[in-house]
C-alpha cells in the first residue's frame, strides 16, 4: 500500500516537473523537487485551475473571473476580477513585428526580434505553473517599437496551504503582549525619563506564540477561517517564489529549471513581488490606520526627520522579511552602541585640546631655539632646528596623550562587549520573528550551477538527480582562484610602495623649495597628498576586484547560493581588508622602524626609508584615517543617493516611451514597480559597515574622533538605505534568516584583531611607554625628556658631525641600555594588555548568556502550546497515559 501511494505521488510530481507543451509527462526522476521529493499533486489543483480559462491561442493569456463571473472594482494589487491577489509579476519585452518585417517568419507565439527558444521556454514554464495550480493573468503595454508583457501570478488557497506545510511556515497559536525590545526604552521608562525616540507606529503586526504549520491541524490555528487574510502578502509571495524557482521549463536532463535562470537567459527581463501601493500620502488628513504597509514605512521610518526615532523593526520584517530586517536591526544596534563610544572619544579629544599647554616635551621643543640641530632628512637637504616643528609637536599631543591610551583600552572592551550583547539581541529577534529554529533545508543548486554543471548525479539526501560538479576539480579551481587573490594583493602592496616613494619625493621637493613654511609642513603636505591618491586607488581597485571576485566565485562552481555567497564574501573582504588597511598598518607599525642612523641609513630602491613626521606617526595615522574613512563614507553616501535615482530615471524613461499617450491617470502597480531599480541585496551595505567597524576599533588609539564620524555617517546611512528599499527598489523576495551570517564571524575576527593591534599601537607607536619609563627612572615632570630621546650623529658623519636624530643610540650608533629596558616594558605591556582584555571577554561571555532568561521562558511556553495544539487527540492521549481500572 505504501509503495502504491508513493508511485501515485511520484507520478503527480512528474506531471508538474516536466510537462511539455503538449501536456505529456515523462516518467523518470527529476531535479527541482521539494525537500521530501514531492510537489503538490495536480489533481488537488483542478478546482482552482478551473476558475481560469484560456483566451485565444496564447497559452499565457489567462483571465480569471469571480464566482459570479462579474468583475469587481477594488483598490489594491488584484486581478481584473478585484478579488484574486497578485503575488508575483513576470515581465518580458519583445520588439514589435513591424520593426522586423521581412527579416524572418514568425514562429508560433514567438515574435520577431527574440529567440524562438525563449518563447518556447516561456510557454512550457507557464503551462507547468498552471499545472502547479497557480492562477495567471496577462497585461500588455505596447508602442510601435516594443511590447512589454506583464504576467500576474496568484496562488489560490489550496496551493498556499500545501506549500505552507512544505516550507514549514509558522502559524499563530495564541496572541501575546507586545514586548519592548529596546533596552534604552526600558531603562528610560524605569528612570521615568521622557523618551523622545519612542513613537507609536500604526498597524503594528501582532505577536503570537507559533509553531510549524500543519494542514491537518488547521482548526487549532488562530484566524484559519479567514482565507483571504490568513497568509500575509509576504508569505504569499514566498510560496509563489518557491514554486517559480522549482518549476521546470525545458529539458530535465539539462536542469533547465527556475525563474532565476529564465531571467539570466533573457526569457524574462524581471520577476518581482509587488509593493503594497504608493509610498506617498495622498492626503495628510488620512487616518493612520488606513495607510498601507509601504506608506507606514515611508512616513515613520524612511524620512530624514525620523533620524532620532526607533526603527519599526516589526513592520520592516513584515514587509521585507527577516533577512533585511536583521540587517537594519544590526545597523541600528551598532549605531546605538556607537553613541557612548563617540561621547568618550570626543571627551578624550577635548581633554587633549585643553591640556596641550601642559605638554612639557612640546614646550621644551618650542623654547629650544637652536639648541637641538637636527640631521638632514635627505642627501641634498640642510640641517634644521627642532624648534621649527613646534606647531606639529603640540598637535601631535592631541593624538598621543594618556587619554588616547585609555580610549584604546576602552574601545577594545567596547568591541567585544558589543558583539556579546548583539548575540543576545539577535537571539531575541530570531525568536520574536519565528526563525530561531530556522535552518536552511537542503538547498537546491544555483541556476548558474545547474546550467553549467557537466554531469547529473543522485542527491543522497533527497534521492533525486541533480547537477553535479566534481569536488576535486572545484578544489583545484579554488586553489587557482586563491593564487589570483594573492596576485591582486601583491598589486596593492606594490602600489603602497609606490605611494611611499611618492611621499618621499614630495617631501624632498618641499624641503628644497626654500620656503620656511613648506619646509616645516613638508611631511604633512606629503602625507595628505599621498592619502588622497591612496583613497582614489582604493576605490578603483575595490570595484575592479569585486567584479573579478564575482567571476572567480562563479568559476569555482559552488553548488548552493549560500556556499557561493560565503565564498564571494570571503574573497572580497580579504582583498578589501588589505586594500583599505595596508596603508594605515604601514604607518602604524612599520614607518620609522627601519630608518637606521647617520652613516648607515636604510634605503628602498636607492631612497632613504621614511621616518615619522615631526609630530610622530600617530598624527600621520590620524590624517590617513580621516581621509580614507571619512572620504570613503562621503563618496559612498553620494553614490547611494545618486545612482539609484539615475537608474530609476532611465527605467521610467524607457517605460514612458512604451506607454506614450496610453499612460493611465491611475497608474497600475506592476508598471510602477517595473520602473524601479532591482534590489541587489545587502552585500555592499554589510561590507561598508564592517570596514567601518575595523577603522574604529583597530586604529582608534590614533583617531579618537573615529566613532563620532561613524555615528554621524550611520544616522545618514540608515535613512539612505531605508529610502532605497521603500521608494527606489523593487520589492525584494522576503528571505528567512536567524542571524547576519558570515558577517558576524568577520566582526568577531576584527574585534580580536583590534585588541592585538591596539596593544602594539600603544607599545611601539605611541610615546606613552617611553615617557612613563623616563618618569619612573629619571624625572617625573618630563623635563629633559626631549634631549634624552635624541642621539648624536657618529663622529665620522662629516657633513654635520654634531647633529641630532631621534633614537636611543650612543655615539657609535649602538642601542643604549634604556632601549632594551624599554623593549622589555613594551613586550610586557602587550602580553598584559591582551591577557586582561581576553580574560574580561571570557568573563563577559560567561556572565552574559547568549539567550536571555526571559526568552528561555517564552521558548518553553511556546513549545508547550505547540505540543498541545498538535496532539492528535487529547482525550485519547490522556487515556493512553492514565488507563482506567
Amino acid at each position: 500500500m505504501m509503495k502504491k501511494s508513493w508511485e501515485v505521488r511520484s507520478g503527480d510530481r512528474e506531471v508538474l516537473l516536466d510537462l511539455d507543451a503538449r501536456g505529456e509527462a515523462h516518467a523518470t526522476d527529476g531535479y527541482g523537487s521539494l525537500q521530501n521529493g514531492d510537489f503538490f499533486p495536480l489533481r488537488c489543483f483542478s478546482a482552482a485551475a478551473s476558475k481560469c480559462h484560456v483566451h485565444g491561442d496564447d497559452p499565457i493569456n489567462l483571465h480569471c473571473t469571480t464566482r459570479d463571473n462579474q468583475p469587481v472594482s477594488k483598490m489594491g494589487n488584484y486581478f481584473r476580477d478585484g478579488r484574486t491577489k497578485i503575488d508575483f509579476v513576470l515581465v518580458w519585452e519583445i520588439r514589435s513585428r513591424s520593426k522586423r518585417r521581412g527579416k524572418g517568419k514568425s514562429n508560433g507565439n514567438c515574435e520577431d526580434g527574440e529567440s524562438a527558444q525563449l518563447a518556447e521556454w516561456r510557454d512550457k514554464f507557464v503551462q507547468n505553473l498552471q499545472s502547479a495550480g497557480l492562477l495567471l493573468e496577462k497585461e500588455e503595454s505596447a508602442n510601435e517599437k516594443k511590447t512589454i508583457h506583464f504576467l500576474k501570478v496568484s496562488a489560490p488557497w489550496d496551493v498556499l496551504v500545501y506549500y505552507a506545510e512544505e516550507l514549514c511556515l509558522r502559524a499563530p497559536l495564541q496572541a501575546q503582549q507586545h514586548l519592548d525590545l529596546n533596552t534604552s526604552s526600558v531603562v528610560l521608562k524605569r528612570l521615568c525619563v521622557p523618551n523622545i525616540m519612542m513613537e507609536s507606529v500604526p498597524n503594528r503586526p501582532l505577536d503570537y506564540y507559533t509553531c510549524a504549520f500543519h494542514k491537518s491541524k488547521m482548526n487549532r490555528f488562530l484566524g484559519s477561517e479567514d482565507q483571504d487574510s490568513y497568509f500575509t502578502n509576504t508569505q504569499r509571495h514566498q510560496v509563489v517564489y518557491e514554486i517559480l524557482a522549482r518549476t521546470v521549463y525545458g529539458k530535465r536532463k539539462r536542469t533547465e529549471v527556475g525563474v532565476d535562470r529564465l531571467v539570466n537567459e533573457g526569457a524574462y527581463t524581471a520577476a518581482y513581488p509587488l509593493h503594497e501601493g504608493p509610498f506617498k500620502l495622498l492626503s495628510h488628513e488620512i487616518n493612520p490606520d488606513e495607510l498601507n504597509q509601504r506608506q507606514v514605512l515611508h512616513y515613520y521610518w524612511a524620512r530624514w526627520c525620523k533620524w532620532f526615532k526607533y526603527q519599526p523593526l516589526d513592520h520592516i520584517r513584515e514587509y521585507f522579511g527577516e533577512k533585511i530586517a536583521l540587517y537594519f536591526a544590526w545597523l541600528g544596534f551598532y549605531t546605538a552602541w556607537l553613541l557612548p563610544a563617540a561621547i568618550v572619544g570626543t571627551l578624550v579629544f577635548v581633554s587633549g585640546v585643553m591640556s596641550m599647554d601642559t605638554n612639557t616635551p612640546a614646550e621644551d621643543i618650542c623654547n629650544s631655539g637652536a639648541t637641538y640641530p637636527m640631521c638632514p632628512l635627505c642627501k641634498t637637504c640642510d640641517a634644521w632646528n627642532m624648534s621649527d616643528i613646534c606647531t606639529m609637536a603640540k598637535l601631535g599631543y592631541l593624538f598621543d596623550h594618556p587619554g588616547t591610551v585609555f580610549f584604546s583600552v576602552f574601545m577594545s572592551f567596547w568591541a567585544v562587549t558589543f558583539l556579546e550583547f548583539w548575540k543576545r539581541k539577535m537571539a531575541t529577534l530570531a525568536h520574536h520573528w519565528d526563525c530561531m529554529d530556522f535552518h536552511e533545508e537542503e538547498e537546491r543548486p544555483r541556476p548558474e550551477f545547474a546550467a553549467t554543471a557537466p554531469t547529473v548525479e543522485e542527491n543522497p539526501v533527497t534521492g533525486v538527480k541533480e547537477p553535479y560538479f566534481p569536488e576535486k576539480t572545484r578544489l583545484s579551481r579554488m586553489f587557482t582562484g586563491s593564487m589570483v587573490i594573492v596576485l591582486m594583493l601583491c598589486v596593492v602592496i606594490i602600489f603602497l610602495v609606490t605611494v611611499v616613494m611618492c611621499r618621499g619625493v614630495i617631501s624632498v621637493m618641499m624641503y628644497q623649495s626654500g620656503s620656511p613654511v613648506l619646509r616645516t609642513e613638508a611631511g604633512t603636505i606629503a602625507n595628505i597628498c599621498s592619502s588622497i591618491v591612496n583613497l582614489g586607488f582604493i576605490l578603483v581597485m575595490g570595484q575592479v576586484y569585486t567584479a573579478l571576485a564575482e567571476q572567480l566565485t562563479k568559476w569555482e562552481m559552488h553548488r548552493t547560493q549560500t556556499q557561493h555567497d560565503n565564498a564571494f564574501t570571503l574573497k572580497v573582504f580579504i582583498f578589501q581588508f588589505v586594500n583599505f588597511y595596508s596603508s594605515p598598518f604601514y604607518v602604524a607599525f612599520f614607518k620609522g622602524r627601519f630608518v637606521g642612523y647617520p652613516t648607515n641609513y636604510g634605503t628602498l630602491f636607492g631612497m632613504r626609508n621614511e621616518d615619522c613626521g615631526p609630530g610622530g606617526c600617530l598624527i600621520e595615522l590620524a590624517e590617513q584615517l580621516f581621509i580614507i574613512m571619512v572620504g570613503k563614507q562621503l563618496i559612498n553616501n553620494i553614490q547611494e543617493f545618486i545612482i539609484p535615482k539615475v537608474k530609476a530615471w532611465r527605467q521610467k524613461r524607457t517605460l514612458a516611451k512604451v506607454l506614450g499617450d496610453n499612460e493611465q491617470d491611475e497608474p497600475r502597480r506592476w508598471e510602477e514597480d517595473y520602473k524601479l531599480v532591482p534590489c541587489v541585496g545587502l552585500f555592499e551595505e554589510y561590507l561598508e559597515m564592517v570596514l567601518q567597524f575595523g577603522f574604529i576599533t583597530i586604529f582608534v588609539a590614533a583617531f579618537p574622533l573615529a566613532p563620532l564620524f561613524a555615528l554621524l555617517n550611520n544616522w545618514v546611512e540608515i535613512r539612505l538605505d531605508a529610502h532605497k528599499f521603500v521608494c527606489e527598489y523593487r520589492r525584494p523576495v522576503a528571505e528567512r534568516a536567524q542571524n547576519i551570517g558570515v558577517w558576524f564571524n568577520i566582526l568577531e575576527a576584527l574585534s580580536h584583531l583590534s585588541v592585538v593591534a591596539n596593544a602594539f599601537l600603544i607599545a611601539f607607536t605611541s610615546d606613552f611607554l617611553p615617557r612613563l619609563l623616563y618618569q619612573y627612572k629619571f624625572r617625573n615632570d618630563l623635563n629633559g625628556y626631549v634631549n634624552f630621546t635624541l642621539a648624536y650623529a657618529p663622529l665620522n658623519y662629516t657633513d654635520y658631525p654634531r647633529c641630532r636624530y631621534k633614537a636611543f643610540r650612543d655615539n657609535d650608533g649602538m642601542y643604549t641600555l634604556f632601549y632594551w629596558e624599554l623593549l622589555a616594558v613594551r613586550l610586557g605591556f602587550i602580553i598584559a594588555f591582551e591577557h586582561v582584555v581576553f580574560f574580561v571577554l571570557r568573563a563577559i561571555d560567561w556572565i552574559v548568556p547568549d539567550v536571555p532568561e526571559s526568552l528561555e521562558l517564552k521558548i518553553k511556553r511556546e513549545r508547550y502550546l505547540a505540543k498541545q495544539a498538535l496532539a492528535e487527540n487529547q482525550e485519547a492521549l490522556l487515556q493512553a497515559t492514565c488507563p482506567l481500572d
